[in-house]
């Protein structure tokens, strides 16, 4: 196998048709013998008329200058022979973004023609494929591209939208300076670095799809409300339905103007599973249908000492918090909201809201600059309006963790108790002055801190949940200790999918998903699709990769033709052959 390093150089074929055309033009000599001269007079005026065409007349000169453009083209073009063992390394970055599912066997496609191009002299390839996320496993290494083919049948892009300049990074180091990488995605961009090439292979499609839910509760009954929304730049229509287990509503028209959303609701079937809202199809499936689960936050049981001081705000954390109840079983309760005497030191032992409870009401304002420690508890609020009167001080521990300072003195600590063999975990928030004398209850930072502690409680009760999850939605579980879990994840067609406690993540396929814990659904949560970035394909194109086989790639992979030497005495040869026919010519 051979290759051309010039392939412009057999431009200079073009001589051959010059060189026939000089002898067509080229007169045939006529031998006239005669006795005088008086006739050479005529014969200069037949030759002033000009040149006509005759057929051609073989002959020496002829052939050897047509051998020796043919020869001189053969030089330009730079002939160059195939290396043995010559490897050829490509690796192929896949972007693995969901909304690649609808151009998959146009990449194929693309990719299977693409690739001979990429490999040009070599005479084996070494291909590597990965996705632009990171955290995924390298999809195939080897040299078949039938196996390639094979394995990118199977792939199944489901990420968010990715940057693939990490994996782009790996792929370059994988093939080294010599080597090709390619991505391969369906929205055209800029230069690409680490010498990357771009294939694009998208279309701006038309497609309409859920975007998000939310639920409310009217008259006693769960209302479900889903934003549709339209990514095209016209008006399409569409048919919605509801569909359960048992059966399935009749098709709703929709009707939706260029780039609109529109809100969908309705009542929550009572006792239905596999609640699904269903739209009619178009080529990107995955927010075409929303599954749906009632959705039932973990009870959280308020105790509340008897002091009046608290009366206020317990109303208004139950107020705040969903699924809270009021409870006078401190033993049963999940979270106290109690008060510190110093006539009566000993504090609760399980999860606590801790304050001063200081009779004497005579202290000053407390002076001095506020600080608040970063903190998840106290991330994004603002303390400084806060006003606080000299009280008692709660007893600190070594161990505690203090989120808010005023000059030297701790405002407010949170003390943890890790677990034992008796007992649980706990966490107490400790309010070091008096709530009645402050304006602590009227602060909006005050009462969002009471709110995430509350809610920080409740996540690490084990307890029952029901929710509506997004796909790749971080998930986090709280389970008794040496219990085993049983995880079920579904497709929208009850096809087992693989447990997503792996990643902490929900399923990146829409679906269902529980989990249990002996006898204990511990959640029960429906997966459905809503990232409008890569729902939205008016952005996607196609392009074409920049040249594949460079001058430096051929010489890496070939050698010049052995025999050059050979073809350039042919050359000078030819030439000379013509010379001394051509100058032999003499016509008296």
């Amino acid at each position: 196998m051979f290759t051309l390093a010039n392939p412009l150089g057999l431009l200079a074929l073009l001589g051959i048709p010059a060189v026939l055309a000089i002898h067509f033009l080229q007169r045939k000599a006529v031998e006239l013998p005669v006795a005088t001269l008086f006739l050479l007079e005529r014969t200069q005026r037949d030759a002033a008329s000009g040149r006509r065409l005759e057929r051609i007349i073989p002959s020496i000169p002829l052939w050897m200058q047509l051998l020796a453009v043919l020869l001189l083209a053969w030089f330009l073009a730079e002939p160059r022979l195939q290396k043995s063992g010559s490897v050829q390394r490509i690796a192929i970055v896949l972007d693995s973004s969901a909304s690649m599912g609808v151009f998959k066997n146009e990449a194929i496609a693309r990719l299977s023609a693409e690739l001979p191009k990429f490999q040009g002299p070599a005479s084996t390839v070494e291909l590597t494929v990965m996705e632009s996320s990171p955290s995924h496993p390298r999809l195939y290494a080897g040299s078949s591209p039938a196996e390639l083919k094979a394995v990118l049948e199977k792939w199944q892009p489901l990420d968010g939208l990715t940057d693939p300049t990490q994996t782009l990074r790996l792929a370059r180091s994988l093939v080294s300076r010599e080597g090709t990488v390619i991505y391969l995605t369906d929205t055209p961009a800029g230069p690409l670095p680490f010498g990357a090439r771009l294939i694009a292979v998208g279309d701006p499609v038309e497609n309409v799809g859920f975007t998000g839910v939310t639920f409310a509760t009217e008259e006693g009954t769960l209302v479900w409300r889903a934003l549709v929304r339209n990514y095209s730049k016209s008006a399409v229509d569409r048919t919605w339905s509801i569909q359960t287990a048992t059966g399935s509503s009749e098709p709703r028209p929709l009707h939706l103007d260029a780039n609109a959303l529109v809100t969908l609701q309705a009542a929550f079937p009572t006792d239905a599973k596999n609640v699904r809202i269903v739209l009619s199809p178009d080529r990107f499936p995955l927010d075409d249908t929303l599954p749906l689960v009632a959705p039932k936050p973990k009870s959280l049981a308020l105790f509340t000492a008897t002091s009046p001081a608290f009366a206020d705000l317990t109303t208004k954390l139950l107020r705040a918090l969903d699924a809270a109840v009021s409870t006078t079983d401190a033993a049963t309760a999940d979270l106290a909201i109690t008060s510190y005497d110093p006539l009566d030191p000993v504090l609760p032992p399980g999860n606590s809201v801790i304050f001063v409870e200081d009779s004497t009401r005579t202290g000053a304002y407390l002076k001095g600059g506020i600080v608040a420690v970063p903190h998840p508890l106290l991330d994004n609020l603002n303390w400084q309006s806060l006003l606080v009167r000299e009280t008692i001080e709660l007893d600190r521990q070594p161990s505690d963790t203090v989120l808010l300072w005023q000059d030297k003195r701790p405002l407010i600590f949170l003390r943890e108790k890790p677990a034992t063999e008796k007992h649980l975990a706990t966490r107490q928030l400790c309010f070091n002055f008096d709530l009645r004398l402050s304006n602590a209850g009227n602060q909006p930072a005050f009462i969002v801190l009471l709110h995430r502690f509350a809610e920080s409680i409740r996540e690490a009760k084990v307890a029952p949940t029901s929710a509506n999850l997004e796909t790749g939605q971080p998930i986090v579980v709280t389970a008794a200790p040496d219990l085993p879990l049983q995880i079920n994840a579904t497709d929208l067609t009850g096809k087992t999918l693989p447990s997503p406690l792996a990643t902490a993540h929900a399923p990146a396929i829409p679906g269902f998903l529980t989990i249990r814990q002996h006898e204990t659904t511990l959640l029960d949560a429906a997966v459905f699709f809503a990232d409008t970035r890569e729902a939205d394909f008016s952005a996607c194109g196609k392009s074409e990769p920049d040249e594949t086989t460079n001058k430096s790639t051929i010489e890496r992979h070939t050698r010049p033709d052995p025999l050059w030497r050979v073809w350039l005495l042919l050359l000078i040869t030819a030439l000379l052959v013509s010379w001394k026919f051509t100058a032999g010519r003499v016509v008296a």
